[in-house]
């Protein structure tokens, strides 16, 4: 089961790693920064397409996100 505070935490890490705003990041994949800041906190899931966006905003290849996040999905079990 894919957990939206791992995703959240994930996303968060990238970008913070990256010296990035959630202003920038969410201007550039076409979102709201509290749309973006709840899916950071866990409090809401990204649509595929949206997790799409959020990559490319963090100059990622979504598979290569996805990788990460199934590393530390694996790690809690």
């Amino acid at each position: 089961m894919l957990d939206p505070i791992v995703v959240g935490n994930v996303i968060q890490r990238i970008r913070e790693e990256k010296h990035k705003s959630q202003e920038l990041i969410s201007d550039l994949a076409g979102i709201g920064r509290t749309h973006l800041s709840a899916i950071e906190r866990g409090e809401r899931k990204p649509t595929l397409e949206t997790f799409y966006k959020i990559a490319y905003a963090l100059d990622r290849k979504p598979s290569k996100i996805m990788e990460e996040i199934e590393k530390e999905l694996e790690a809690k079990k």
